[in-house]
């Protein structure tokens, strides 16, 4: 076949037509997804039919190889980026953060340590400096670390927590969250090997934020029953309504009980570019650590979250370790070696994707979108709340609205409601034509709309609207 084969090379010409075409089909997605539908089904039986088999001896000619994968890997992918999905937390990605990961990937950087690439190591502290500055936390003494995503920001998070409140006895210690937590949190906590007993679930208030008293309550209980409160999650943006926490109200609780704040902004953080959502998330900057995901609201495409810290010396502290294997690159104090600030030893260099984005459209851009973000789903409860048809359930807040089918004039019991809100959601999935799910709500079945892609129209909501009322005038016969 070719004579490099053997060593895993291609020859220059065609590596650059295989790049070409690679790049070909990338523009062509960006350029075109928004005609395509958003939604793909395919049952286990069909995937195995197309992809099973044993793994090959022999090469196969490599545009052959491409072209099975675009034609049938990528088409049964879901376009998360399309301005129809707008269920869980879409991912509206870029066209300049795309290439540079295309950049870092084919050239290899390995950002784990300083000795290995320099230039990837300041890029990471660059862009930790901007986030720092963004959310108000000390740029000289505060750290953090890119991560694969909010899972291993929270995850890091607590761990350094736990280090940092409790040594290496935590038999006693008690961690708080909210009953709308993300569910990375408890994984996290189960992960670091807490007991269910150490876990308190603050149930929330009316809105749906964490109650104050209810934890007051809670943490005096457990200090009179000799038990170490250490940590509380709170959560600026919730994935099922974007509420945010009382975050000073928090603050303040954690500062007098001397427990670890940790804000999980996974989803919400990057709303204090906007002014609206800058007020929103008032009390951010009082975190202990705070989690933000870049692959969300920041328009990055997978993976990236983030973790940031108010002294980077807790990073280093819970995460150092010295194997002889890397005692020649050790550096001095301000080379940063990330991989002892985190879990992983090999990482990827994330910062590259994050930091040509920022530096080619300017933070305005970003600041901009998102304030149409935050405006189209106020403009979206408009249209519900002058609707007969349909009953508004969690106003819009940080771009994510929740309502349900409920006509005025009609006496549907809930598990009737339920039954149709369900199959409106069903029928507009098996359509492919948006991503339309549905979550739980005081016990309700409630539609629900993330709306934080920068090329969604008022019209595109409009149109899955009058969508999703054709299959209630189906359902409620």
């Amino acid at each position: 076949m070719r004579k490099n084969i053997d060593t895993l090379e291609l020859p220059k010409d065609e590596m650059r037509e295989y790049g070409y075409k690679v790049v070909d089909a990338i523009v062509e997605h960006f350029s075109t997804q928004n005609d395509k539908f958003p939604v793909v089904v395919g049952s286990r039986e069909e995937m195995d039919h197309l992809f099973l088999e044993e793994a090959p001896e022999k090469p196969t000619d490599p545009q052959e190889v491409l072209d099975f994968v675009l034609n049938k890997v990528i088409s049964k992918s879901a376009i998360v980026s399309h301005p129809k999905s707008y269920s869980f937390v879409p991912g509206p990605s870029n066209y300049i953060s795309a290439m540079a990961d295309t950049l870092a990937t084919g050239f290899n950087v390995f950002s784990g340590g300083w000795a290995a690439s320099p230039a990837a190591a300041e890029l990471e502290i660059v862009t930790m400096n901007w986030l720092l500055k963004i959310f108000g936390f000390p740029v000289k003494k505060g750290g953090g670390i890119f991560t694969s995503g909010g899972s291993m920001a929270n995850l890091t998070a607590i761990a350094t927590a736990r280090r940092i409140k409790c040594g290496d006895d935590f038999a006693k210690a008690v961690i708080y969250l909210s009953d709308q937590a993300h569910s990375s949190n408890i994984k996290a906590i189960r992960v670091l090997g807490f007991k269910k007993e150490q876990i308190r679930i603050i149930p929330t208030d009316a809105e749906f934020k964490f109650s104050i008293n209810k934890l007051k309550n809670a943490i005096a209980k457990d200090r009179l029953e000799g038990l170490q409160p250490f940590c509380l999650v709170a959560t600026a943006g919730t994935t099922n309504t974007g509420t945010v926490d009382p975050l000073s109200s928090l603050a303040k609780i954690c500062k007098t009980e001397n427990i670890w704040f940790h804000i999980d902004g996974a989803y919400g953080g990057a709303a204090i570019l906007a002014k609206d959502g800058k007020a929103l998330l008032k009390g951010i900057s009082k975190a202990d650590s705070l989690t933000v995901d870049p692959h969300k609201w920041f328009f990055q495409p997978y993976e990236m979250g983030c973790l940031l810290v108010r002294n980077s010396k807790w990073l280093k502290s819970t995460f150092t370790e010295k194997p002889e294997y890397l005692r020649d690159i050790e550096g001095n104090e301000s080379e940063i070696n990330f991989y002892d600030h985190g879990i992983q030893l090999t990482r990827r260099f994330r910062a590259l994707k994050f930091y040509m984005s920022i530096k080619t459209f300017g933070l305005k851009a970003f600041r901009t979108a998102i304030s149409y973000n935050i405006e189209l789903a106020e403009k979206v409860e408009g249209i519900l709340r002058k609707s007969p048809h349909w009953e508004v359930i969690s106003p819009a807040t940080l771009a994510v609205i929740n309502f349900r089918f409920n006509p005025i004039g009609e006496n549907y019991s809930e598990k009737k409601l339920d039954k149709i809100n369900q199959y409106i959601s069903e029928q507009v999935v098996a359509s492919q034509e948006a991503l339309l799910v549905t979550t739980l709500l005081n016990g309700q079945v409630v539609l629900r709309m993330c709306l934080i892609n920068p090329r969604t129209t008022i019209n595109d909501v409009k149109e899955t609207l009058a969508q999703c009322k054709t299959f209630t005038n189906i359902t409620s016969t």
